[in-house]
């Protein structure tokens, strides 16, 4: 990775490329740091890069994809600590992969952006899936395919057996199975979804419109990005022209 690239650059040439595949774990480390400038991005790329390297060792003797979820689960997992924030889950570091690193706990989506980044590194087919309100993925290996909630230590997802958070509970085989992989580019913009989520609800229209910019960045050619950004821009505007003091004759 460049870490000498200026974000924006790097999410640009993602969104001139399409929705991906591509190295999904640095487009979110670049993501991050779009709000935490300050920090030395190159410690994190190595980590991201021994994780990758002890995938591969792990993975040596995995003959289908519920092994490889066992060996992801206890590289992620037991050896690196990763697992769902429980306590504070709104928090928006959870969003952030630079501080999910740093705290080794974070929301399923960016949990999985890690996971899918070390199966693809181990010689998987790793993807996201459609699941609404709790993120899953998917790997695949040697014609066998399995499910892997990130949140709950990278558990393998058997029939009605899915975890909190509450939202997933209750979802039977069927559903299960109707569950779509999604690219990229969706994972990561909905990543984003999350924290411009969180900017709204805590009245920061500003950062709102902010994350709604870099998403237009990432994936150009989604008209629904470009009216939401016209939307926090003008709701942006309005505040910035109460905001200003009234001048008087």
């Amino acid at each position: 990775m460049k870490t000498r690239e200026h974000p924006i650059d790097y999410l640009r040439q993602l969104g001139d490329g399409g929705e991906g595949p591509y190295d999904i774990a640095t487009a979110a480390l670049m993501l991050a740091a779009l709000d935490t400038s300050d920090r030395d991005l190159k410690p994190y790329c190595r980590h991201l890069q021994e994780m990758a390297e002890q995938a591969q060792l792990e993975s040596r003797l995995t003959i289908n994809a519920d092994d490889g979820a066992r060996a992801l689960a206890e590289l992620l997992a037991r050896r690196y600590g990763y697992d769902g924030d429980r306590l504070s889950y709104d928090d928006p570091q959870n969003a952030n992969l630079i501080s999910v690193i740093d705290r080794r706990r974070g929301l399923p989506v960016s949990l999985g952006i890690l996971y899918i980044h070390a199966a693809r590194a181990a010689g998987f087919e790793a993807s996201g899936l459609n699941s609404p309100g709790h993120f899953l993925l998917q790997i695949g290996l040697r014609g066998s395919e399995t499910l892997i909630d990130p949140f709950n230590g990278g558990a393998v997802l058997e029939g009605e057996k899915l975890g909190a958070p509450p939202a997933t509970r209750g979802v039977d085989a069927e559903a299960m199975q109707a569950l779509q992989p999604v690219t990229d580019a969706e994972v990561l913009l909905r990543l984003q979804n999350n924290l411009k989520l969180r900017a709204l609800e805590n009245g920061e229209n500003g950062r709102a419109a902010d994350i709604a910019e870099r998403m237009v960045v990432m994936a150009p050619g989604r008209p629904e990005l470009w009216m939401d950004l016209a939307h926090l821009r003008k709701a942006k505007a309005h505040l910035e022209r109460r905001a200003r003091p009234m001048r008087h004759a």
